[in-house]
């Protein structure tokens, strides 16, 4: 590239000079490419080491002068093809300008304010593109890294670090860059290179450790290998990057989204040195998560900024130091101090934001008000002006609440949405009689339990009364820390939470601590609208949602009528249409009907909402990977905390068969309703750090008693029999019935556990459990999941391909992780289709990966045997026009494997079927209609008809018949097509002139690179002559006899054809062996009996029909008079035979060269000097004839006659070596890259 000019000292000592003139000189580096001797190994080594490279390109240009002993650099590159263009543009622009100059200092001025000129217009040019973000230093890493590791410009580096990589005992300084979907590591040192390429979505673990072998090091497994990082400046900055990294990986993974840059990052001031875009993109997303869960925030959440700061507590009249987060719809504040105090204030709660007076005391204070009367007064601010105009900015930015002028406080919380509808609402009850859900419904403003309670006997005993004494105890927290969105939450709401939360604020309390709260005030009506559009419509989802609805707590009567079980459909259903990725999974159903019971429905939505994307996340997609990630993170903490009970039921295999139901059901489905209802109201309060402290502590409690059992069975039965007896000593609902304490209940009961007692032993023994050592070990055992599962699906799909192809297990795993790799590609280097579009995670393992026609092309071109030259496009184009049965655009694994097995393992039948099958329609020219109808006409030529001759009345009688015995007509034809049926070459159609014309092509390419080229080139040529006459043979029979021809099928086509002359090869070999089943293309009666004096045919000719068993006569076979006067005219007697086999050879080498000639055998040679003849005359007209065509058992008969082309198409490949090298592509690409750096030009001569 053109750079400002700079001043250089000296010129030689590390650069090489290799093309020079009057003013100019063109220089490479020292240690770069081959070559250099001592001296190049070592400056290659420093420039490695001390990281020169990344700011020094390989190569510059010079501007000299005589008389001066300056140079000036005036542009430089990263390979040979870059600066010599530079200098071939400077040779033919400048170089006779300068040349007329007197003086050295106007030539050095002159070139200086041209290359500025050139700089200044390509600055202008890009003007409308995105500003380069990265510094010059940065960019240059940028292009090493592509150039070192062959990668493609969409591969974005986010960083690279200097480390050692341990090659076995011996460590490797180098340089290890980032990028988005890689790792590299690139070391050169004295002569000696390493260069290391993983994919981080083929990481299995990542993990940062200290041994005596390896002090602080980075170790990245896949499969099949380990790697060893140390010696880094930052080690932890470096780790947390490589986390998020393979964490984008493993979502790529998990629902294929491609990694999209963060386009609203505001920019920053100043470009940073040594900092990326993708960088300062990555830690926003880091403190962002970090920011949304501390708060339970919304997943559209962005931070802004935070400050430390201190906040006024009434309750405590003190000041809590702690950090103040301000994001584009909130101000939150959280205490240094755990549980002290945290603090969350909407932005459309806010109506004042004025700065205080500042004192000794309160320095700096800024003072928040809300609507609802609330003032937070914050102080210590280190840059107060800036705050307030922060939030200023915000504030404008917020849209004006809807809820009109109604108090904020009215609008949140169970008791303000439950209360009785207005008369105006009732009265609009029949505006709204046509809507699945509107305000008159019952289960629209309150809860199923308190709909069904309202009616029930106030109780006045012991437990009510002590239901009331906690009411009281959460309205004084009300009145002391305040209510809503923006209460004070301290280590006192906590200890309320703890000992239950009363069923009247149930609901409320857990759409606050949940944040669902703020998404239903910020999204009115979204509910309504979206039950509206997903009723009605039929899926999998709703399917499946209909078969689990009677399943939902049917002990409770809530759910034993209309009301409760039409409630939670809406909400299930309105669920999976709007994250149609997740739909519905089992267990959202149990989880569903507990939050209605509590809550109306719209709250009931935005729970399960907060639950499925936000506290539980991925545990309810179609492989339950969240739930597995915490079934893996639990098992580790057992080992931690009970490593003696761990190895014991490691080796009964009990954890993870027990704890998958406890997460993904929150304990409901395995204790009695009333005391899992209190682990959910810790859970929304904590979050999953509640259900482990729970779990370990279930475990420790049985600990005795499961180390004694002896097998698996025994085992669940302890566990199943403590948790049945799991009660709630304070509830006053009426005991509802526990299915699986009823099931599992042995003649002595164990003793019963209070739910209480067992929170309160879980707080003391495991209470040290935090939020962000869970995330840690998740990260961990997400990796090991999602690569768990990707290697089950790779079995169950080479299972299922066993029986269908030829090739092993071993190569079939190969493809499969080849054919996945090119659908992963197509994630982040772009594709002409959505990658998420072309993943389906709810269809078999066969057909989840799809690839489009552009990725066929490569695996077809580095996998198949068939390759063509320039012809190879065309080819793979109509393979996979064949192999896309459905016609969506997209081949799945299985049918890529079926029409590869054919090319390599197919025998000469099935390899020549698919060939012919690749030159008729739908294969060939698909999208023109004359071929489409012949394809249409193809594939409903099998179908049965109906019978005709029936009248009207009949008819429609017959079609309402069909419609009544339609599922058995569709079970019918789902049967046959299970039902595997073998294709006979019977079924192929007859092939046209035109696509006779395209076979021919496609075989005269497919020669080229084999050893016995010349002799298939003839065996193409006698095989083509004799197709040719046997279709003009069959053409004027069709003619002359008025049968009926299948060409007839193929329309006229404009194809031209220019003039050739074809003889006629040996009749000995017109007629295919017998054991392809076919009629000899002669008649058996009407030919003679061979010459007894003629020698016998060679080695290799296929056997004689066997005349003895003629086929059955066909009613419509003509006369053989007739054949053999059709014979006469195409000048093929039937009684002609070669008398040696040296004449046979010599008719075969004429046929050959006659139809391609002898200076080049190219498929364009073909359609320029061949041409169709009949009789031995060129037929009138230039256009292609309709009437001619040809069958496969015909082109079959003619290709066994040529030895050459029988050993070809029998011969099997093997595709070991293809994938080898398909994997080393990358290393092979930046060889070449490297290679051709290294090729002087002829210029330089």
């Amino acid at each position: 590239m053109w750079i400002h000019p700079e001043e250089v000292l000296l010129a030689g000592p590390l650069w090489v000079s290799e093309r020079a003139n009057p003013f100019f000189i063109l220089q490479r580096r020292r240690g770069h490419g081959r070559g250099g001797g001592l001296s190049g190994l070592l400056v290659g080594t420093l420039d490695v080491v001390l990281d020169s490279s990344a700011r020094v390109a390989p190569y510059r240009i010079l501007l000299q002068t005589a008389d001066s002993q300056l140079f000036w650099s005036v542009a430089c590159g990263s390979s040979r093809k870059e600066i010599t263009e530079h200098w071939d543009w400077l040779e033919a622009n400048l170089l006779q300008t300068v040349s007329i100059f007197d003086n050295d200092q106007d030539v050095t001025t002159f070139v200086k304010g041209k290359i500025l000129g050139i700089i200044a217009e390509e600055k202008r040019l890009q003007q409308g593109e995105e500003p380069e973000e990265d510094c010059g230093k940065f960019r240059e890493a940028e292009l090493k890294m592509r150039r070192l590791f062959g990668m493609p410009e969409e591969e974005k580096l986010v960083n690279y670090y200097s480390c050692s990589f341990w090659k076995g005992r011996v460590p490797r300084q180098g340089w290890l860059y980032l990028s988005i979907n890689h790792l590299c590591f690139y070391s050169f040192l004295l002569g000696k290179e390493v260069t290391l390429v993983v994919q981080w979505s083929e990481v299995t673990r990542l993990e940062k450790n200290a041994t005596l072998v390896f002090p602080e090091s980075v170790r990245v497994s896949t499969r099949h290998s380990e790697h060893f990082f140390s010696m880094f400046i930052n080690i932890n900055d470096t780790f947390r990057l490589m986390e998020q990294l393979a964490n984008i990986a493993m979502r790529q993974l998990l629902d294929n989204e491609a990694f999209a840059a963060d386009r609203s990052l505001p920019k920053a001031c100043k470009t940073l040195r040594n900092v990326s875009a993708l960088k300062r993109d990555l830690d926003a997303r880091a403190k962002n998560e970090r920011y949304r869960t501390m708060f339970r925030l919304t997943q559209d959440e962005r931070l802004d900024g935070h400050t430390d700061c201190t906040l006024w507590t009434p309750f405590a009249k003190m000041h809590v130091v702690g950090q103040l987060f301000i994001s584009n719809n909130y101000v939150c504040f959280n205490s240094r101090e755990e549980d002290l105090c945290q603090l969350i204030i909407p932005l459309r709660e806010v109506s004042i934001v004025e700065k205080a007076d500042s004192s000794s005391v309160l320095p700096c204070p800024v003072s928040i008000s809300t609507k609802n009367k609330m003032n937070f007064l914050f102080a210590n601010l280190r840059d107060r002006d800036f705050l307030v105009q922060r939030i200023s900015d915000f504030l404008q930015r917020t849209p004006d609440s809807c809820w009109g002028d109604t108090s904020p406080l009215a609008l949140i919380g169970h008791s303000a949405s439950s209360s009785v509808p207005s008369p105006s609402s009732a009265g609009s009850d029949s505006a709204h009689r046509g809507r699945h859900f509107h305000p008159g419904l019952p289960t629209a403003s309150q809860g199923l339990l308190q709909l069904y309670q309202q009616d029930a006997p106030e109780d006045l005993g012991p437990k009510a009364m002590k239901e009331k004494m906690k009411e009281e105890a959460w309205n004084i927290h009300f009145s002391e820390f305040g209510r809503g969105v923006c209460m004070y939450r301290t280590s006192r709401t906590r200890e309320l939470v703890l000992n239950g939360i009363p069923e009247c604020l149930r609901g409320e309390l857990w759409l606050l601590f949940s944040g669902a709260q703020n998404e239903m005030a910020t999204h009115p009506g979204y509910y309504g609208d979206l039950v509206e559009t997903a009723m009605g419509v039929c899926s999998l989802a709703t399917e499946e949602i209909e078969r689990d609805l009677h399943r939902s707590m049917p002990e409770h009567r809530a759910f034993q009528n209309a009301t409760g079980i039409a409630a939670l459909r809406r909400v299930l259903t309105a669920y999976a249409h709007r994250n149609p990725g997740i739909g519905y999974c089992q267990a959202m159903n149990i989880v569903t009907s507990v939050l209605l019971l509590y809550c109306p429905e719209e709250e009931a939505f935005w729970l399960l909402v907060a639950l499925c994307e936000r506290m539980l996340p991925d545990y309810y997609n179609t492989r339950v990977v969240g739930a597995l990630v915490d079934q893996g993170v639990f098992e580790d903490l057992t080992q931690g905390f009970l490593p003696l009970l761990y190895e014991h039921m490691q080796q009964l295999g009990v954890i993870s068969t027990i704890s998958l139901s406890w997460f993904l059901t929150l304990f409901l489905s395995v204790m009695p309703f009333d005391s899992a209802v209190l682990l959910v109201d810790c859970f929304f309060y904590e979050g999953i750090k509640l259900i482990f402290q729970v779990a370990l502590a279930v475990l420790h409690d049985n600990m005795d008693a499961l180390l004694s059992c002896s097998d698996e069975g025994e085992a669940m039965t302890i566990l199943g029999r403590y948790l049945d007896n799991v009660v709630n000593k304070q509830t006053v609902a009426p005991p509802i019935p526990h299915l699986h304490a009823l099931l599992t209940s042995g003649d002595t009961p164990p003793p019963e556990i209070d739910v209480f007692d067992l929170i309160k032993s879980s707080y003391e023994r495991f209470g040290s459990l935090r939020s962000d050592i869970i995330e840690q070990m998740r990260f961990k055992q997400r990796l090991k999941v999602i690569q768990s599962l990707e290697d089950t699906a790779k079995r169950s799909v080479v299972r299922a391909m066993m029986t269908e192809s030829a090739f092993s297990i071993e190569e079939l795993e190969e493809l499969y992780c080849l054919f996945k790799a090119q659908h992963m590609t197509s994630c982040y280097w772009g594709s002409s289709s959505s990658a998420a579009e072309r993943h389906d995670p709810s269809l078999p393992y066969l057909e989840q990966y799809r690839i489009d026609p552009a990725q066929f092309l490569q695996l077809f071109t580095a996998l198949a045997p068939w390759l063509c030259g320039g012809h190879t496009p065309s080819l793979a184009a109509r393979l996979f026009r064949l192999l896309d049965q459905n016609q969506d655009g997209l081949v799945n694994f299985k049918e890529f494997i079926t029409g590869l097995s054919g090319m390599c393992h197919g025998d000469m039948t099935e390899k020549l079927k698919l060939l012919y099958k690749l030159h008729l329609p739908p294969a060939l020219c698909a999208e023109e209609a004359e071929s489409a109808l012949e394809a249409t006409h193809f594939f409903t030529e099998d179908e049965p008809r109906s019978e005709e001759g029936k009248d009207e009345g009949a008819d429609s009688e017959e079609k309402k018949d069909v419609q009544v015995k339609d599922y058995r007509y569709y079970l019918r034809m789902w049967a046959k097509e299970k039902e595997q049926r073998t294709e006979t070459i019977k079924d192929l159609p007859r092939m046209n002139q035109e696509q006779f014309i395209e076979l021919c092509k496609t075989l005269y390419n497919m020669f080229s690179e084999e050893r016995e080229e010349q002799q298939l080139y003839h065996a193409i040529a006698t095989v083509a002559s004799l197709l040719l006459r046997i279709g003009e043979v069959g053409k004027k029979f069709n003619n002359g006899g008025g049968r009926k021809t299948e060409a007839a099928q193929a329309p006229p086509t404009a194809y031209q054809a220019p003039p050739t002359t074809v003889q006629a090869p040996p009749t000995t070999y017109l007629t295919p062996p017998t054991d392809t089943q076919s009629p000899p293309l002669v008649d058996p009666q009407t030919t003679p009996p061979a010459d007894p004096e003629a020698p016998p045919p060679g080695p290799k000719a296929p056997p004689p029909v066997n005349l003895e068993a003629p086929p059955p006569v066909d009613p419509e076979a003509p006369p053989p008079d007739a054949l053999c006067r059709a014979l006469a005219e195409a000048q093929l007697e039937p009684a002609a035979a070669q008398t040696s086999d040296e004449e046979a050879r010599d008719d075969g080498s004429v046929s050959s060269y006659s139809v391609v000639s002898a200076g080049s055998l190219a498929c364009e040679d073909i359609a320029d000097d061949m041409v169709l003849v009949g009789g031995g005359q060129q037929r009138p007209g230039s256009g292609l004839d309709a009437d001619w065509s040809i069958s496969f058992e015909q082109v079959l008969a003619s290709l066994l006659t040529e030895p050459p082309l029988v050993d070809y198409f029998e011969k099997k490949t093997d595709v070991c070596d293809k994938m080898a090298a398909c994997k080393a592509k990358r290393a092979v690409q930046r060889q070449i890259s490297s290679a051709s750096e290294q090729e002087i030009t002829q210029h330089s001569t």
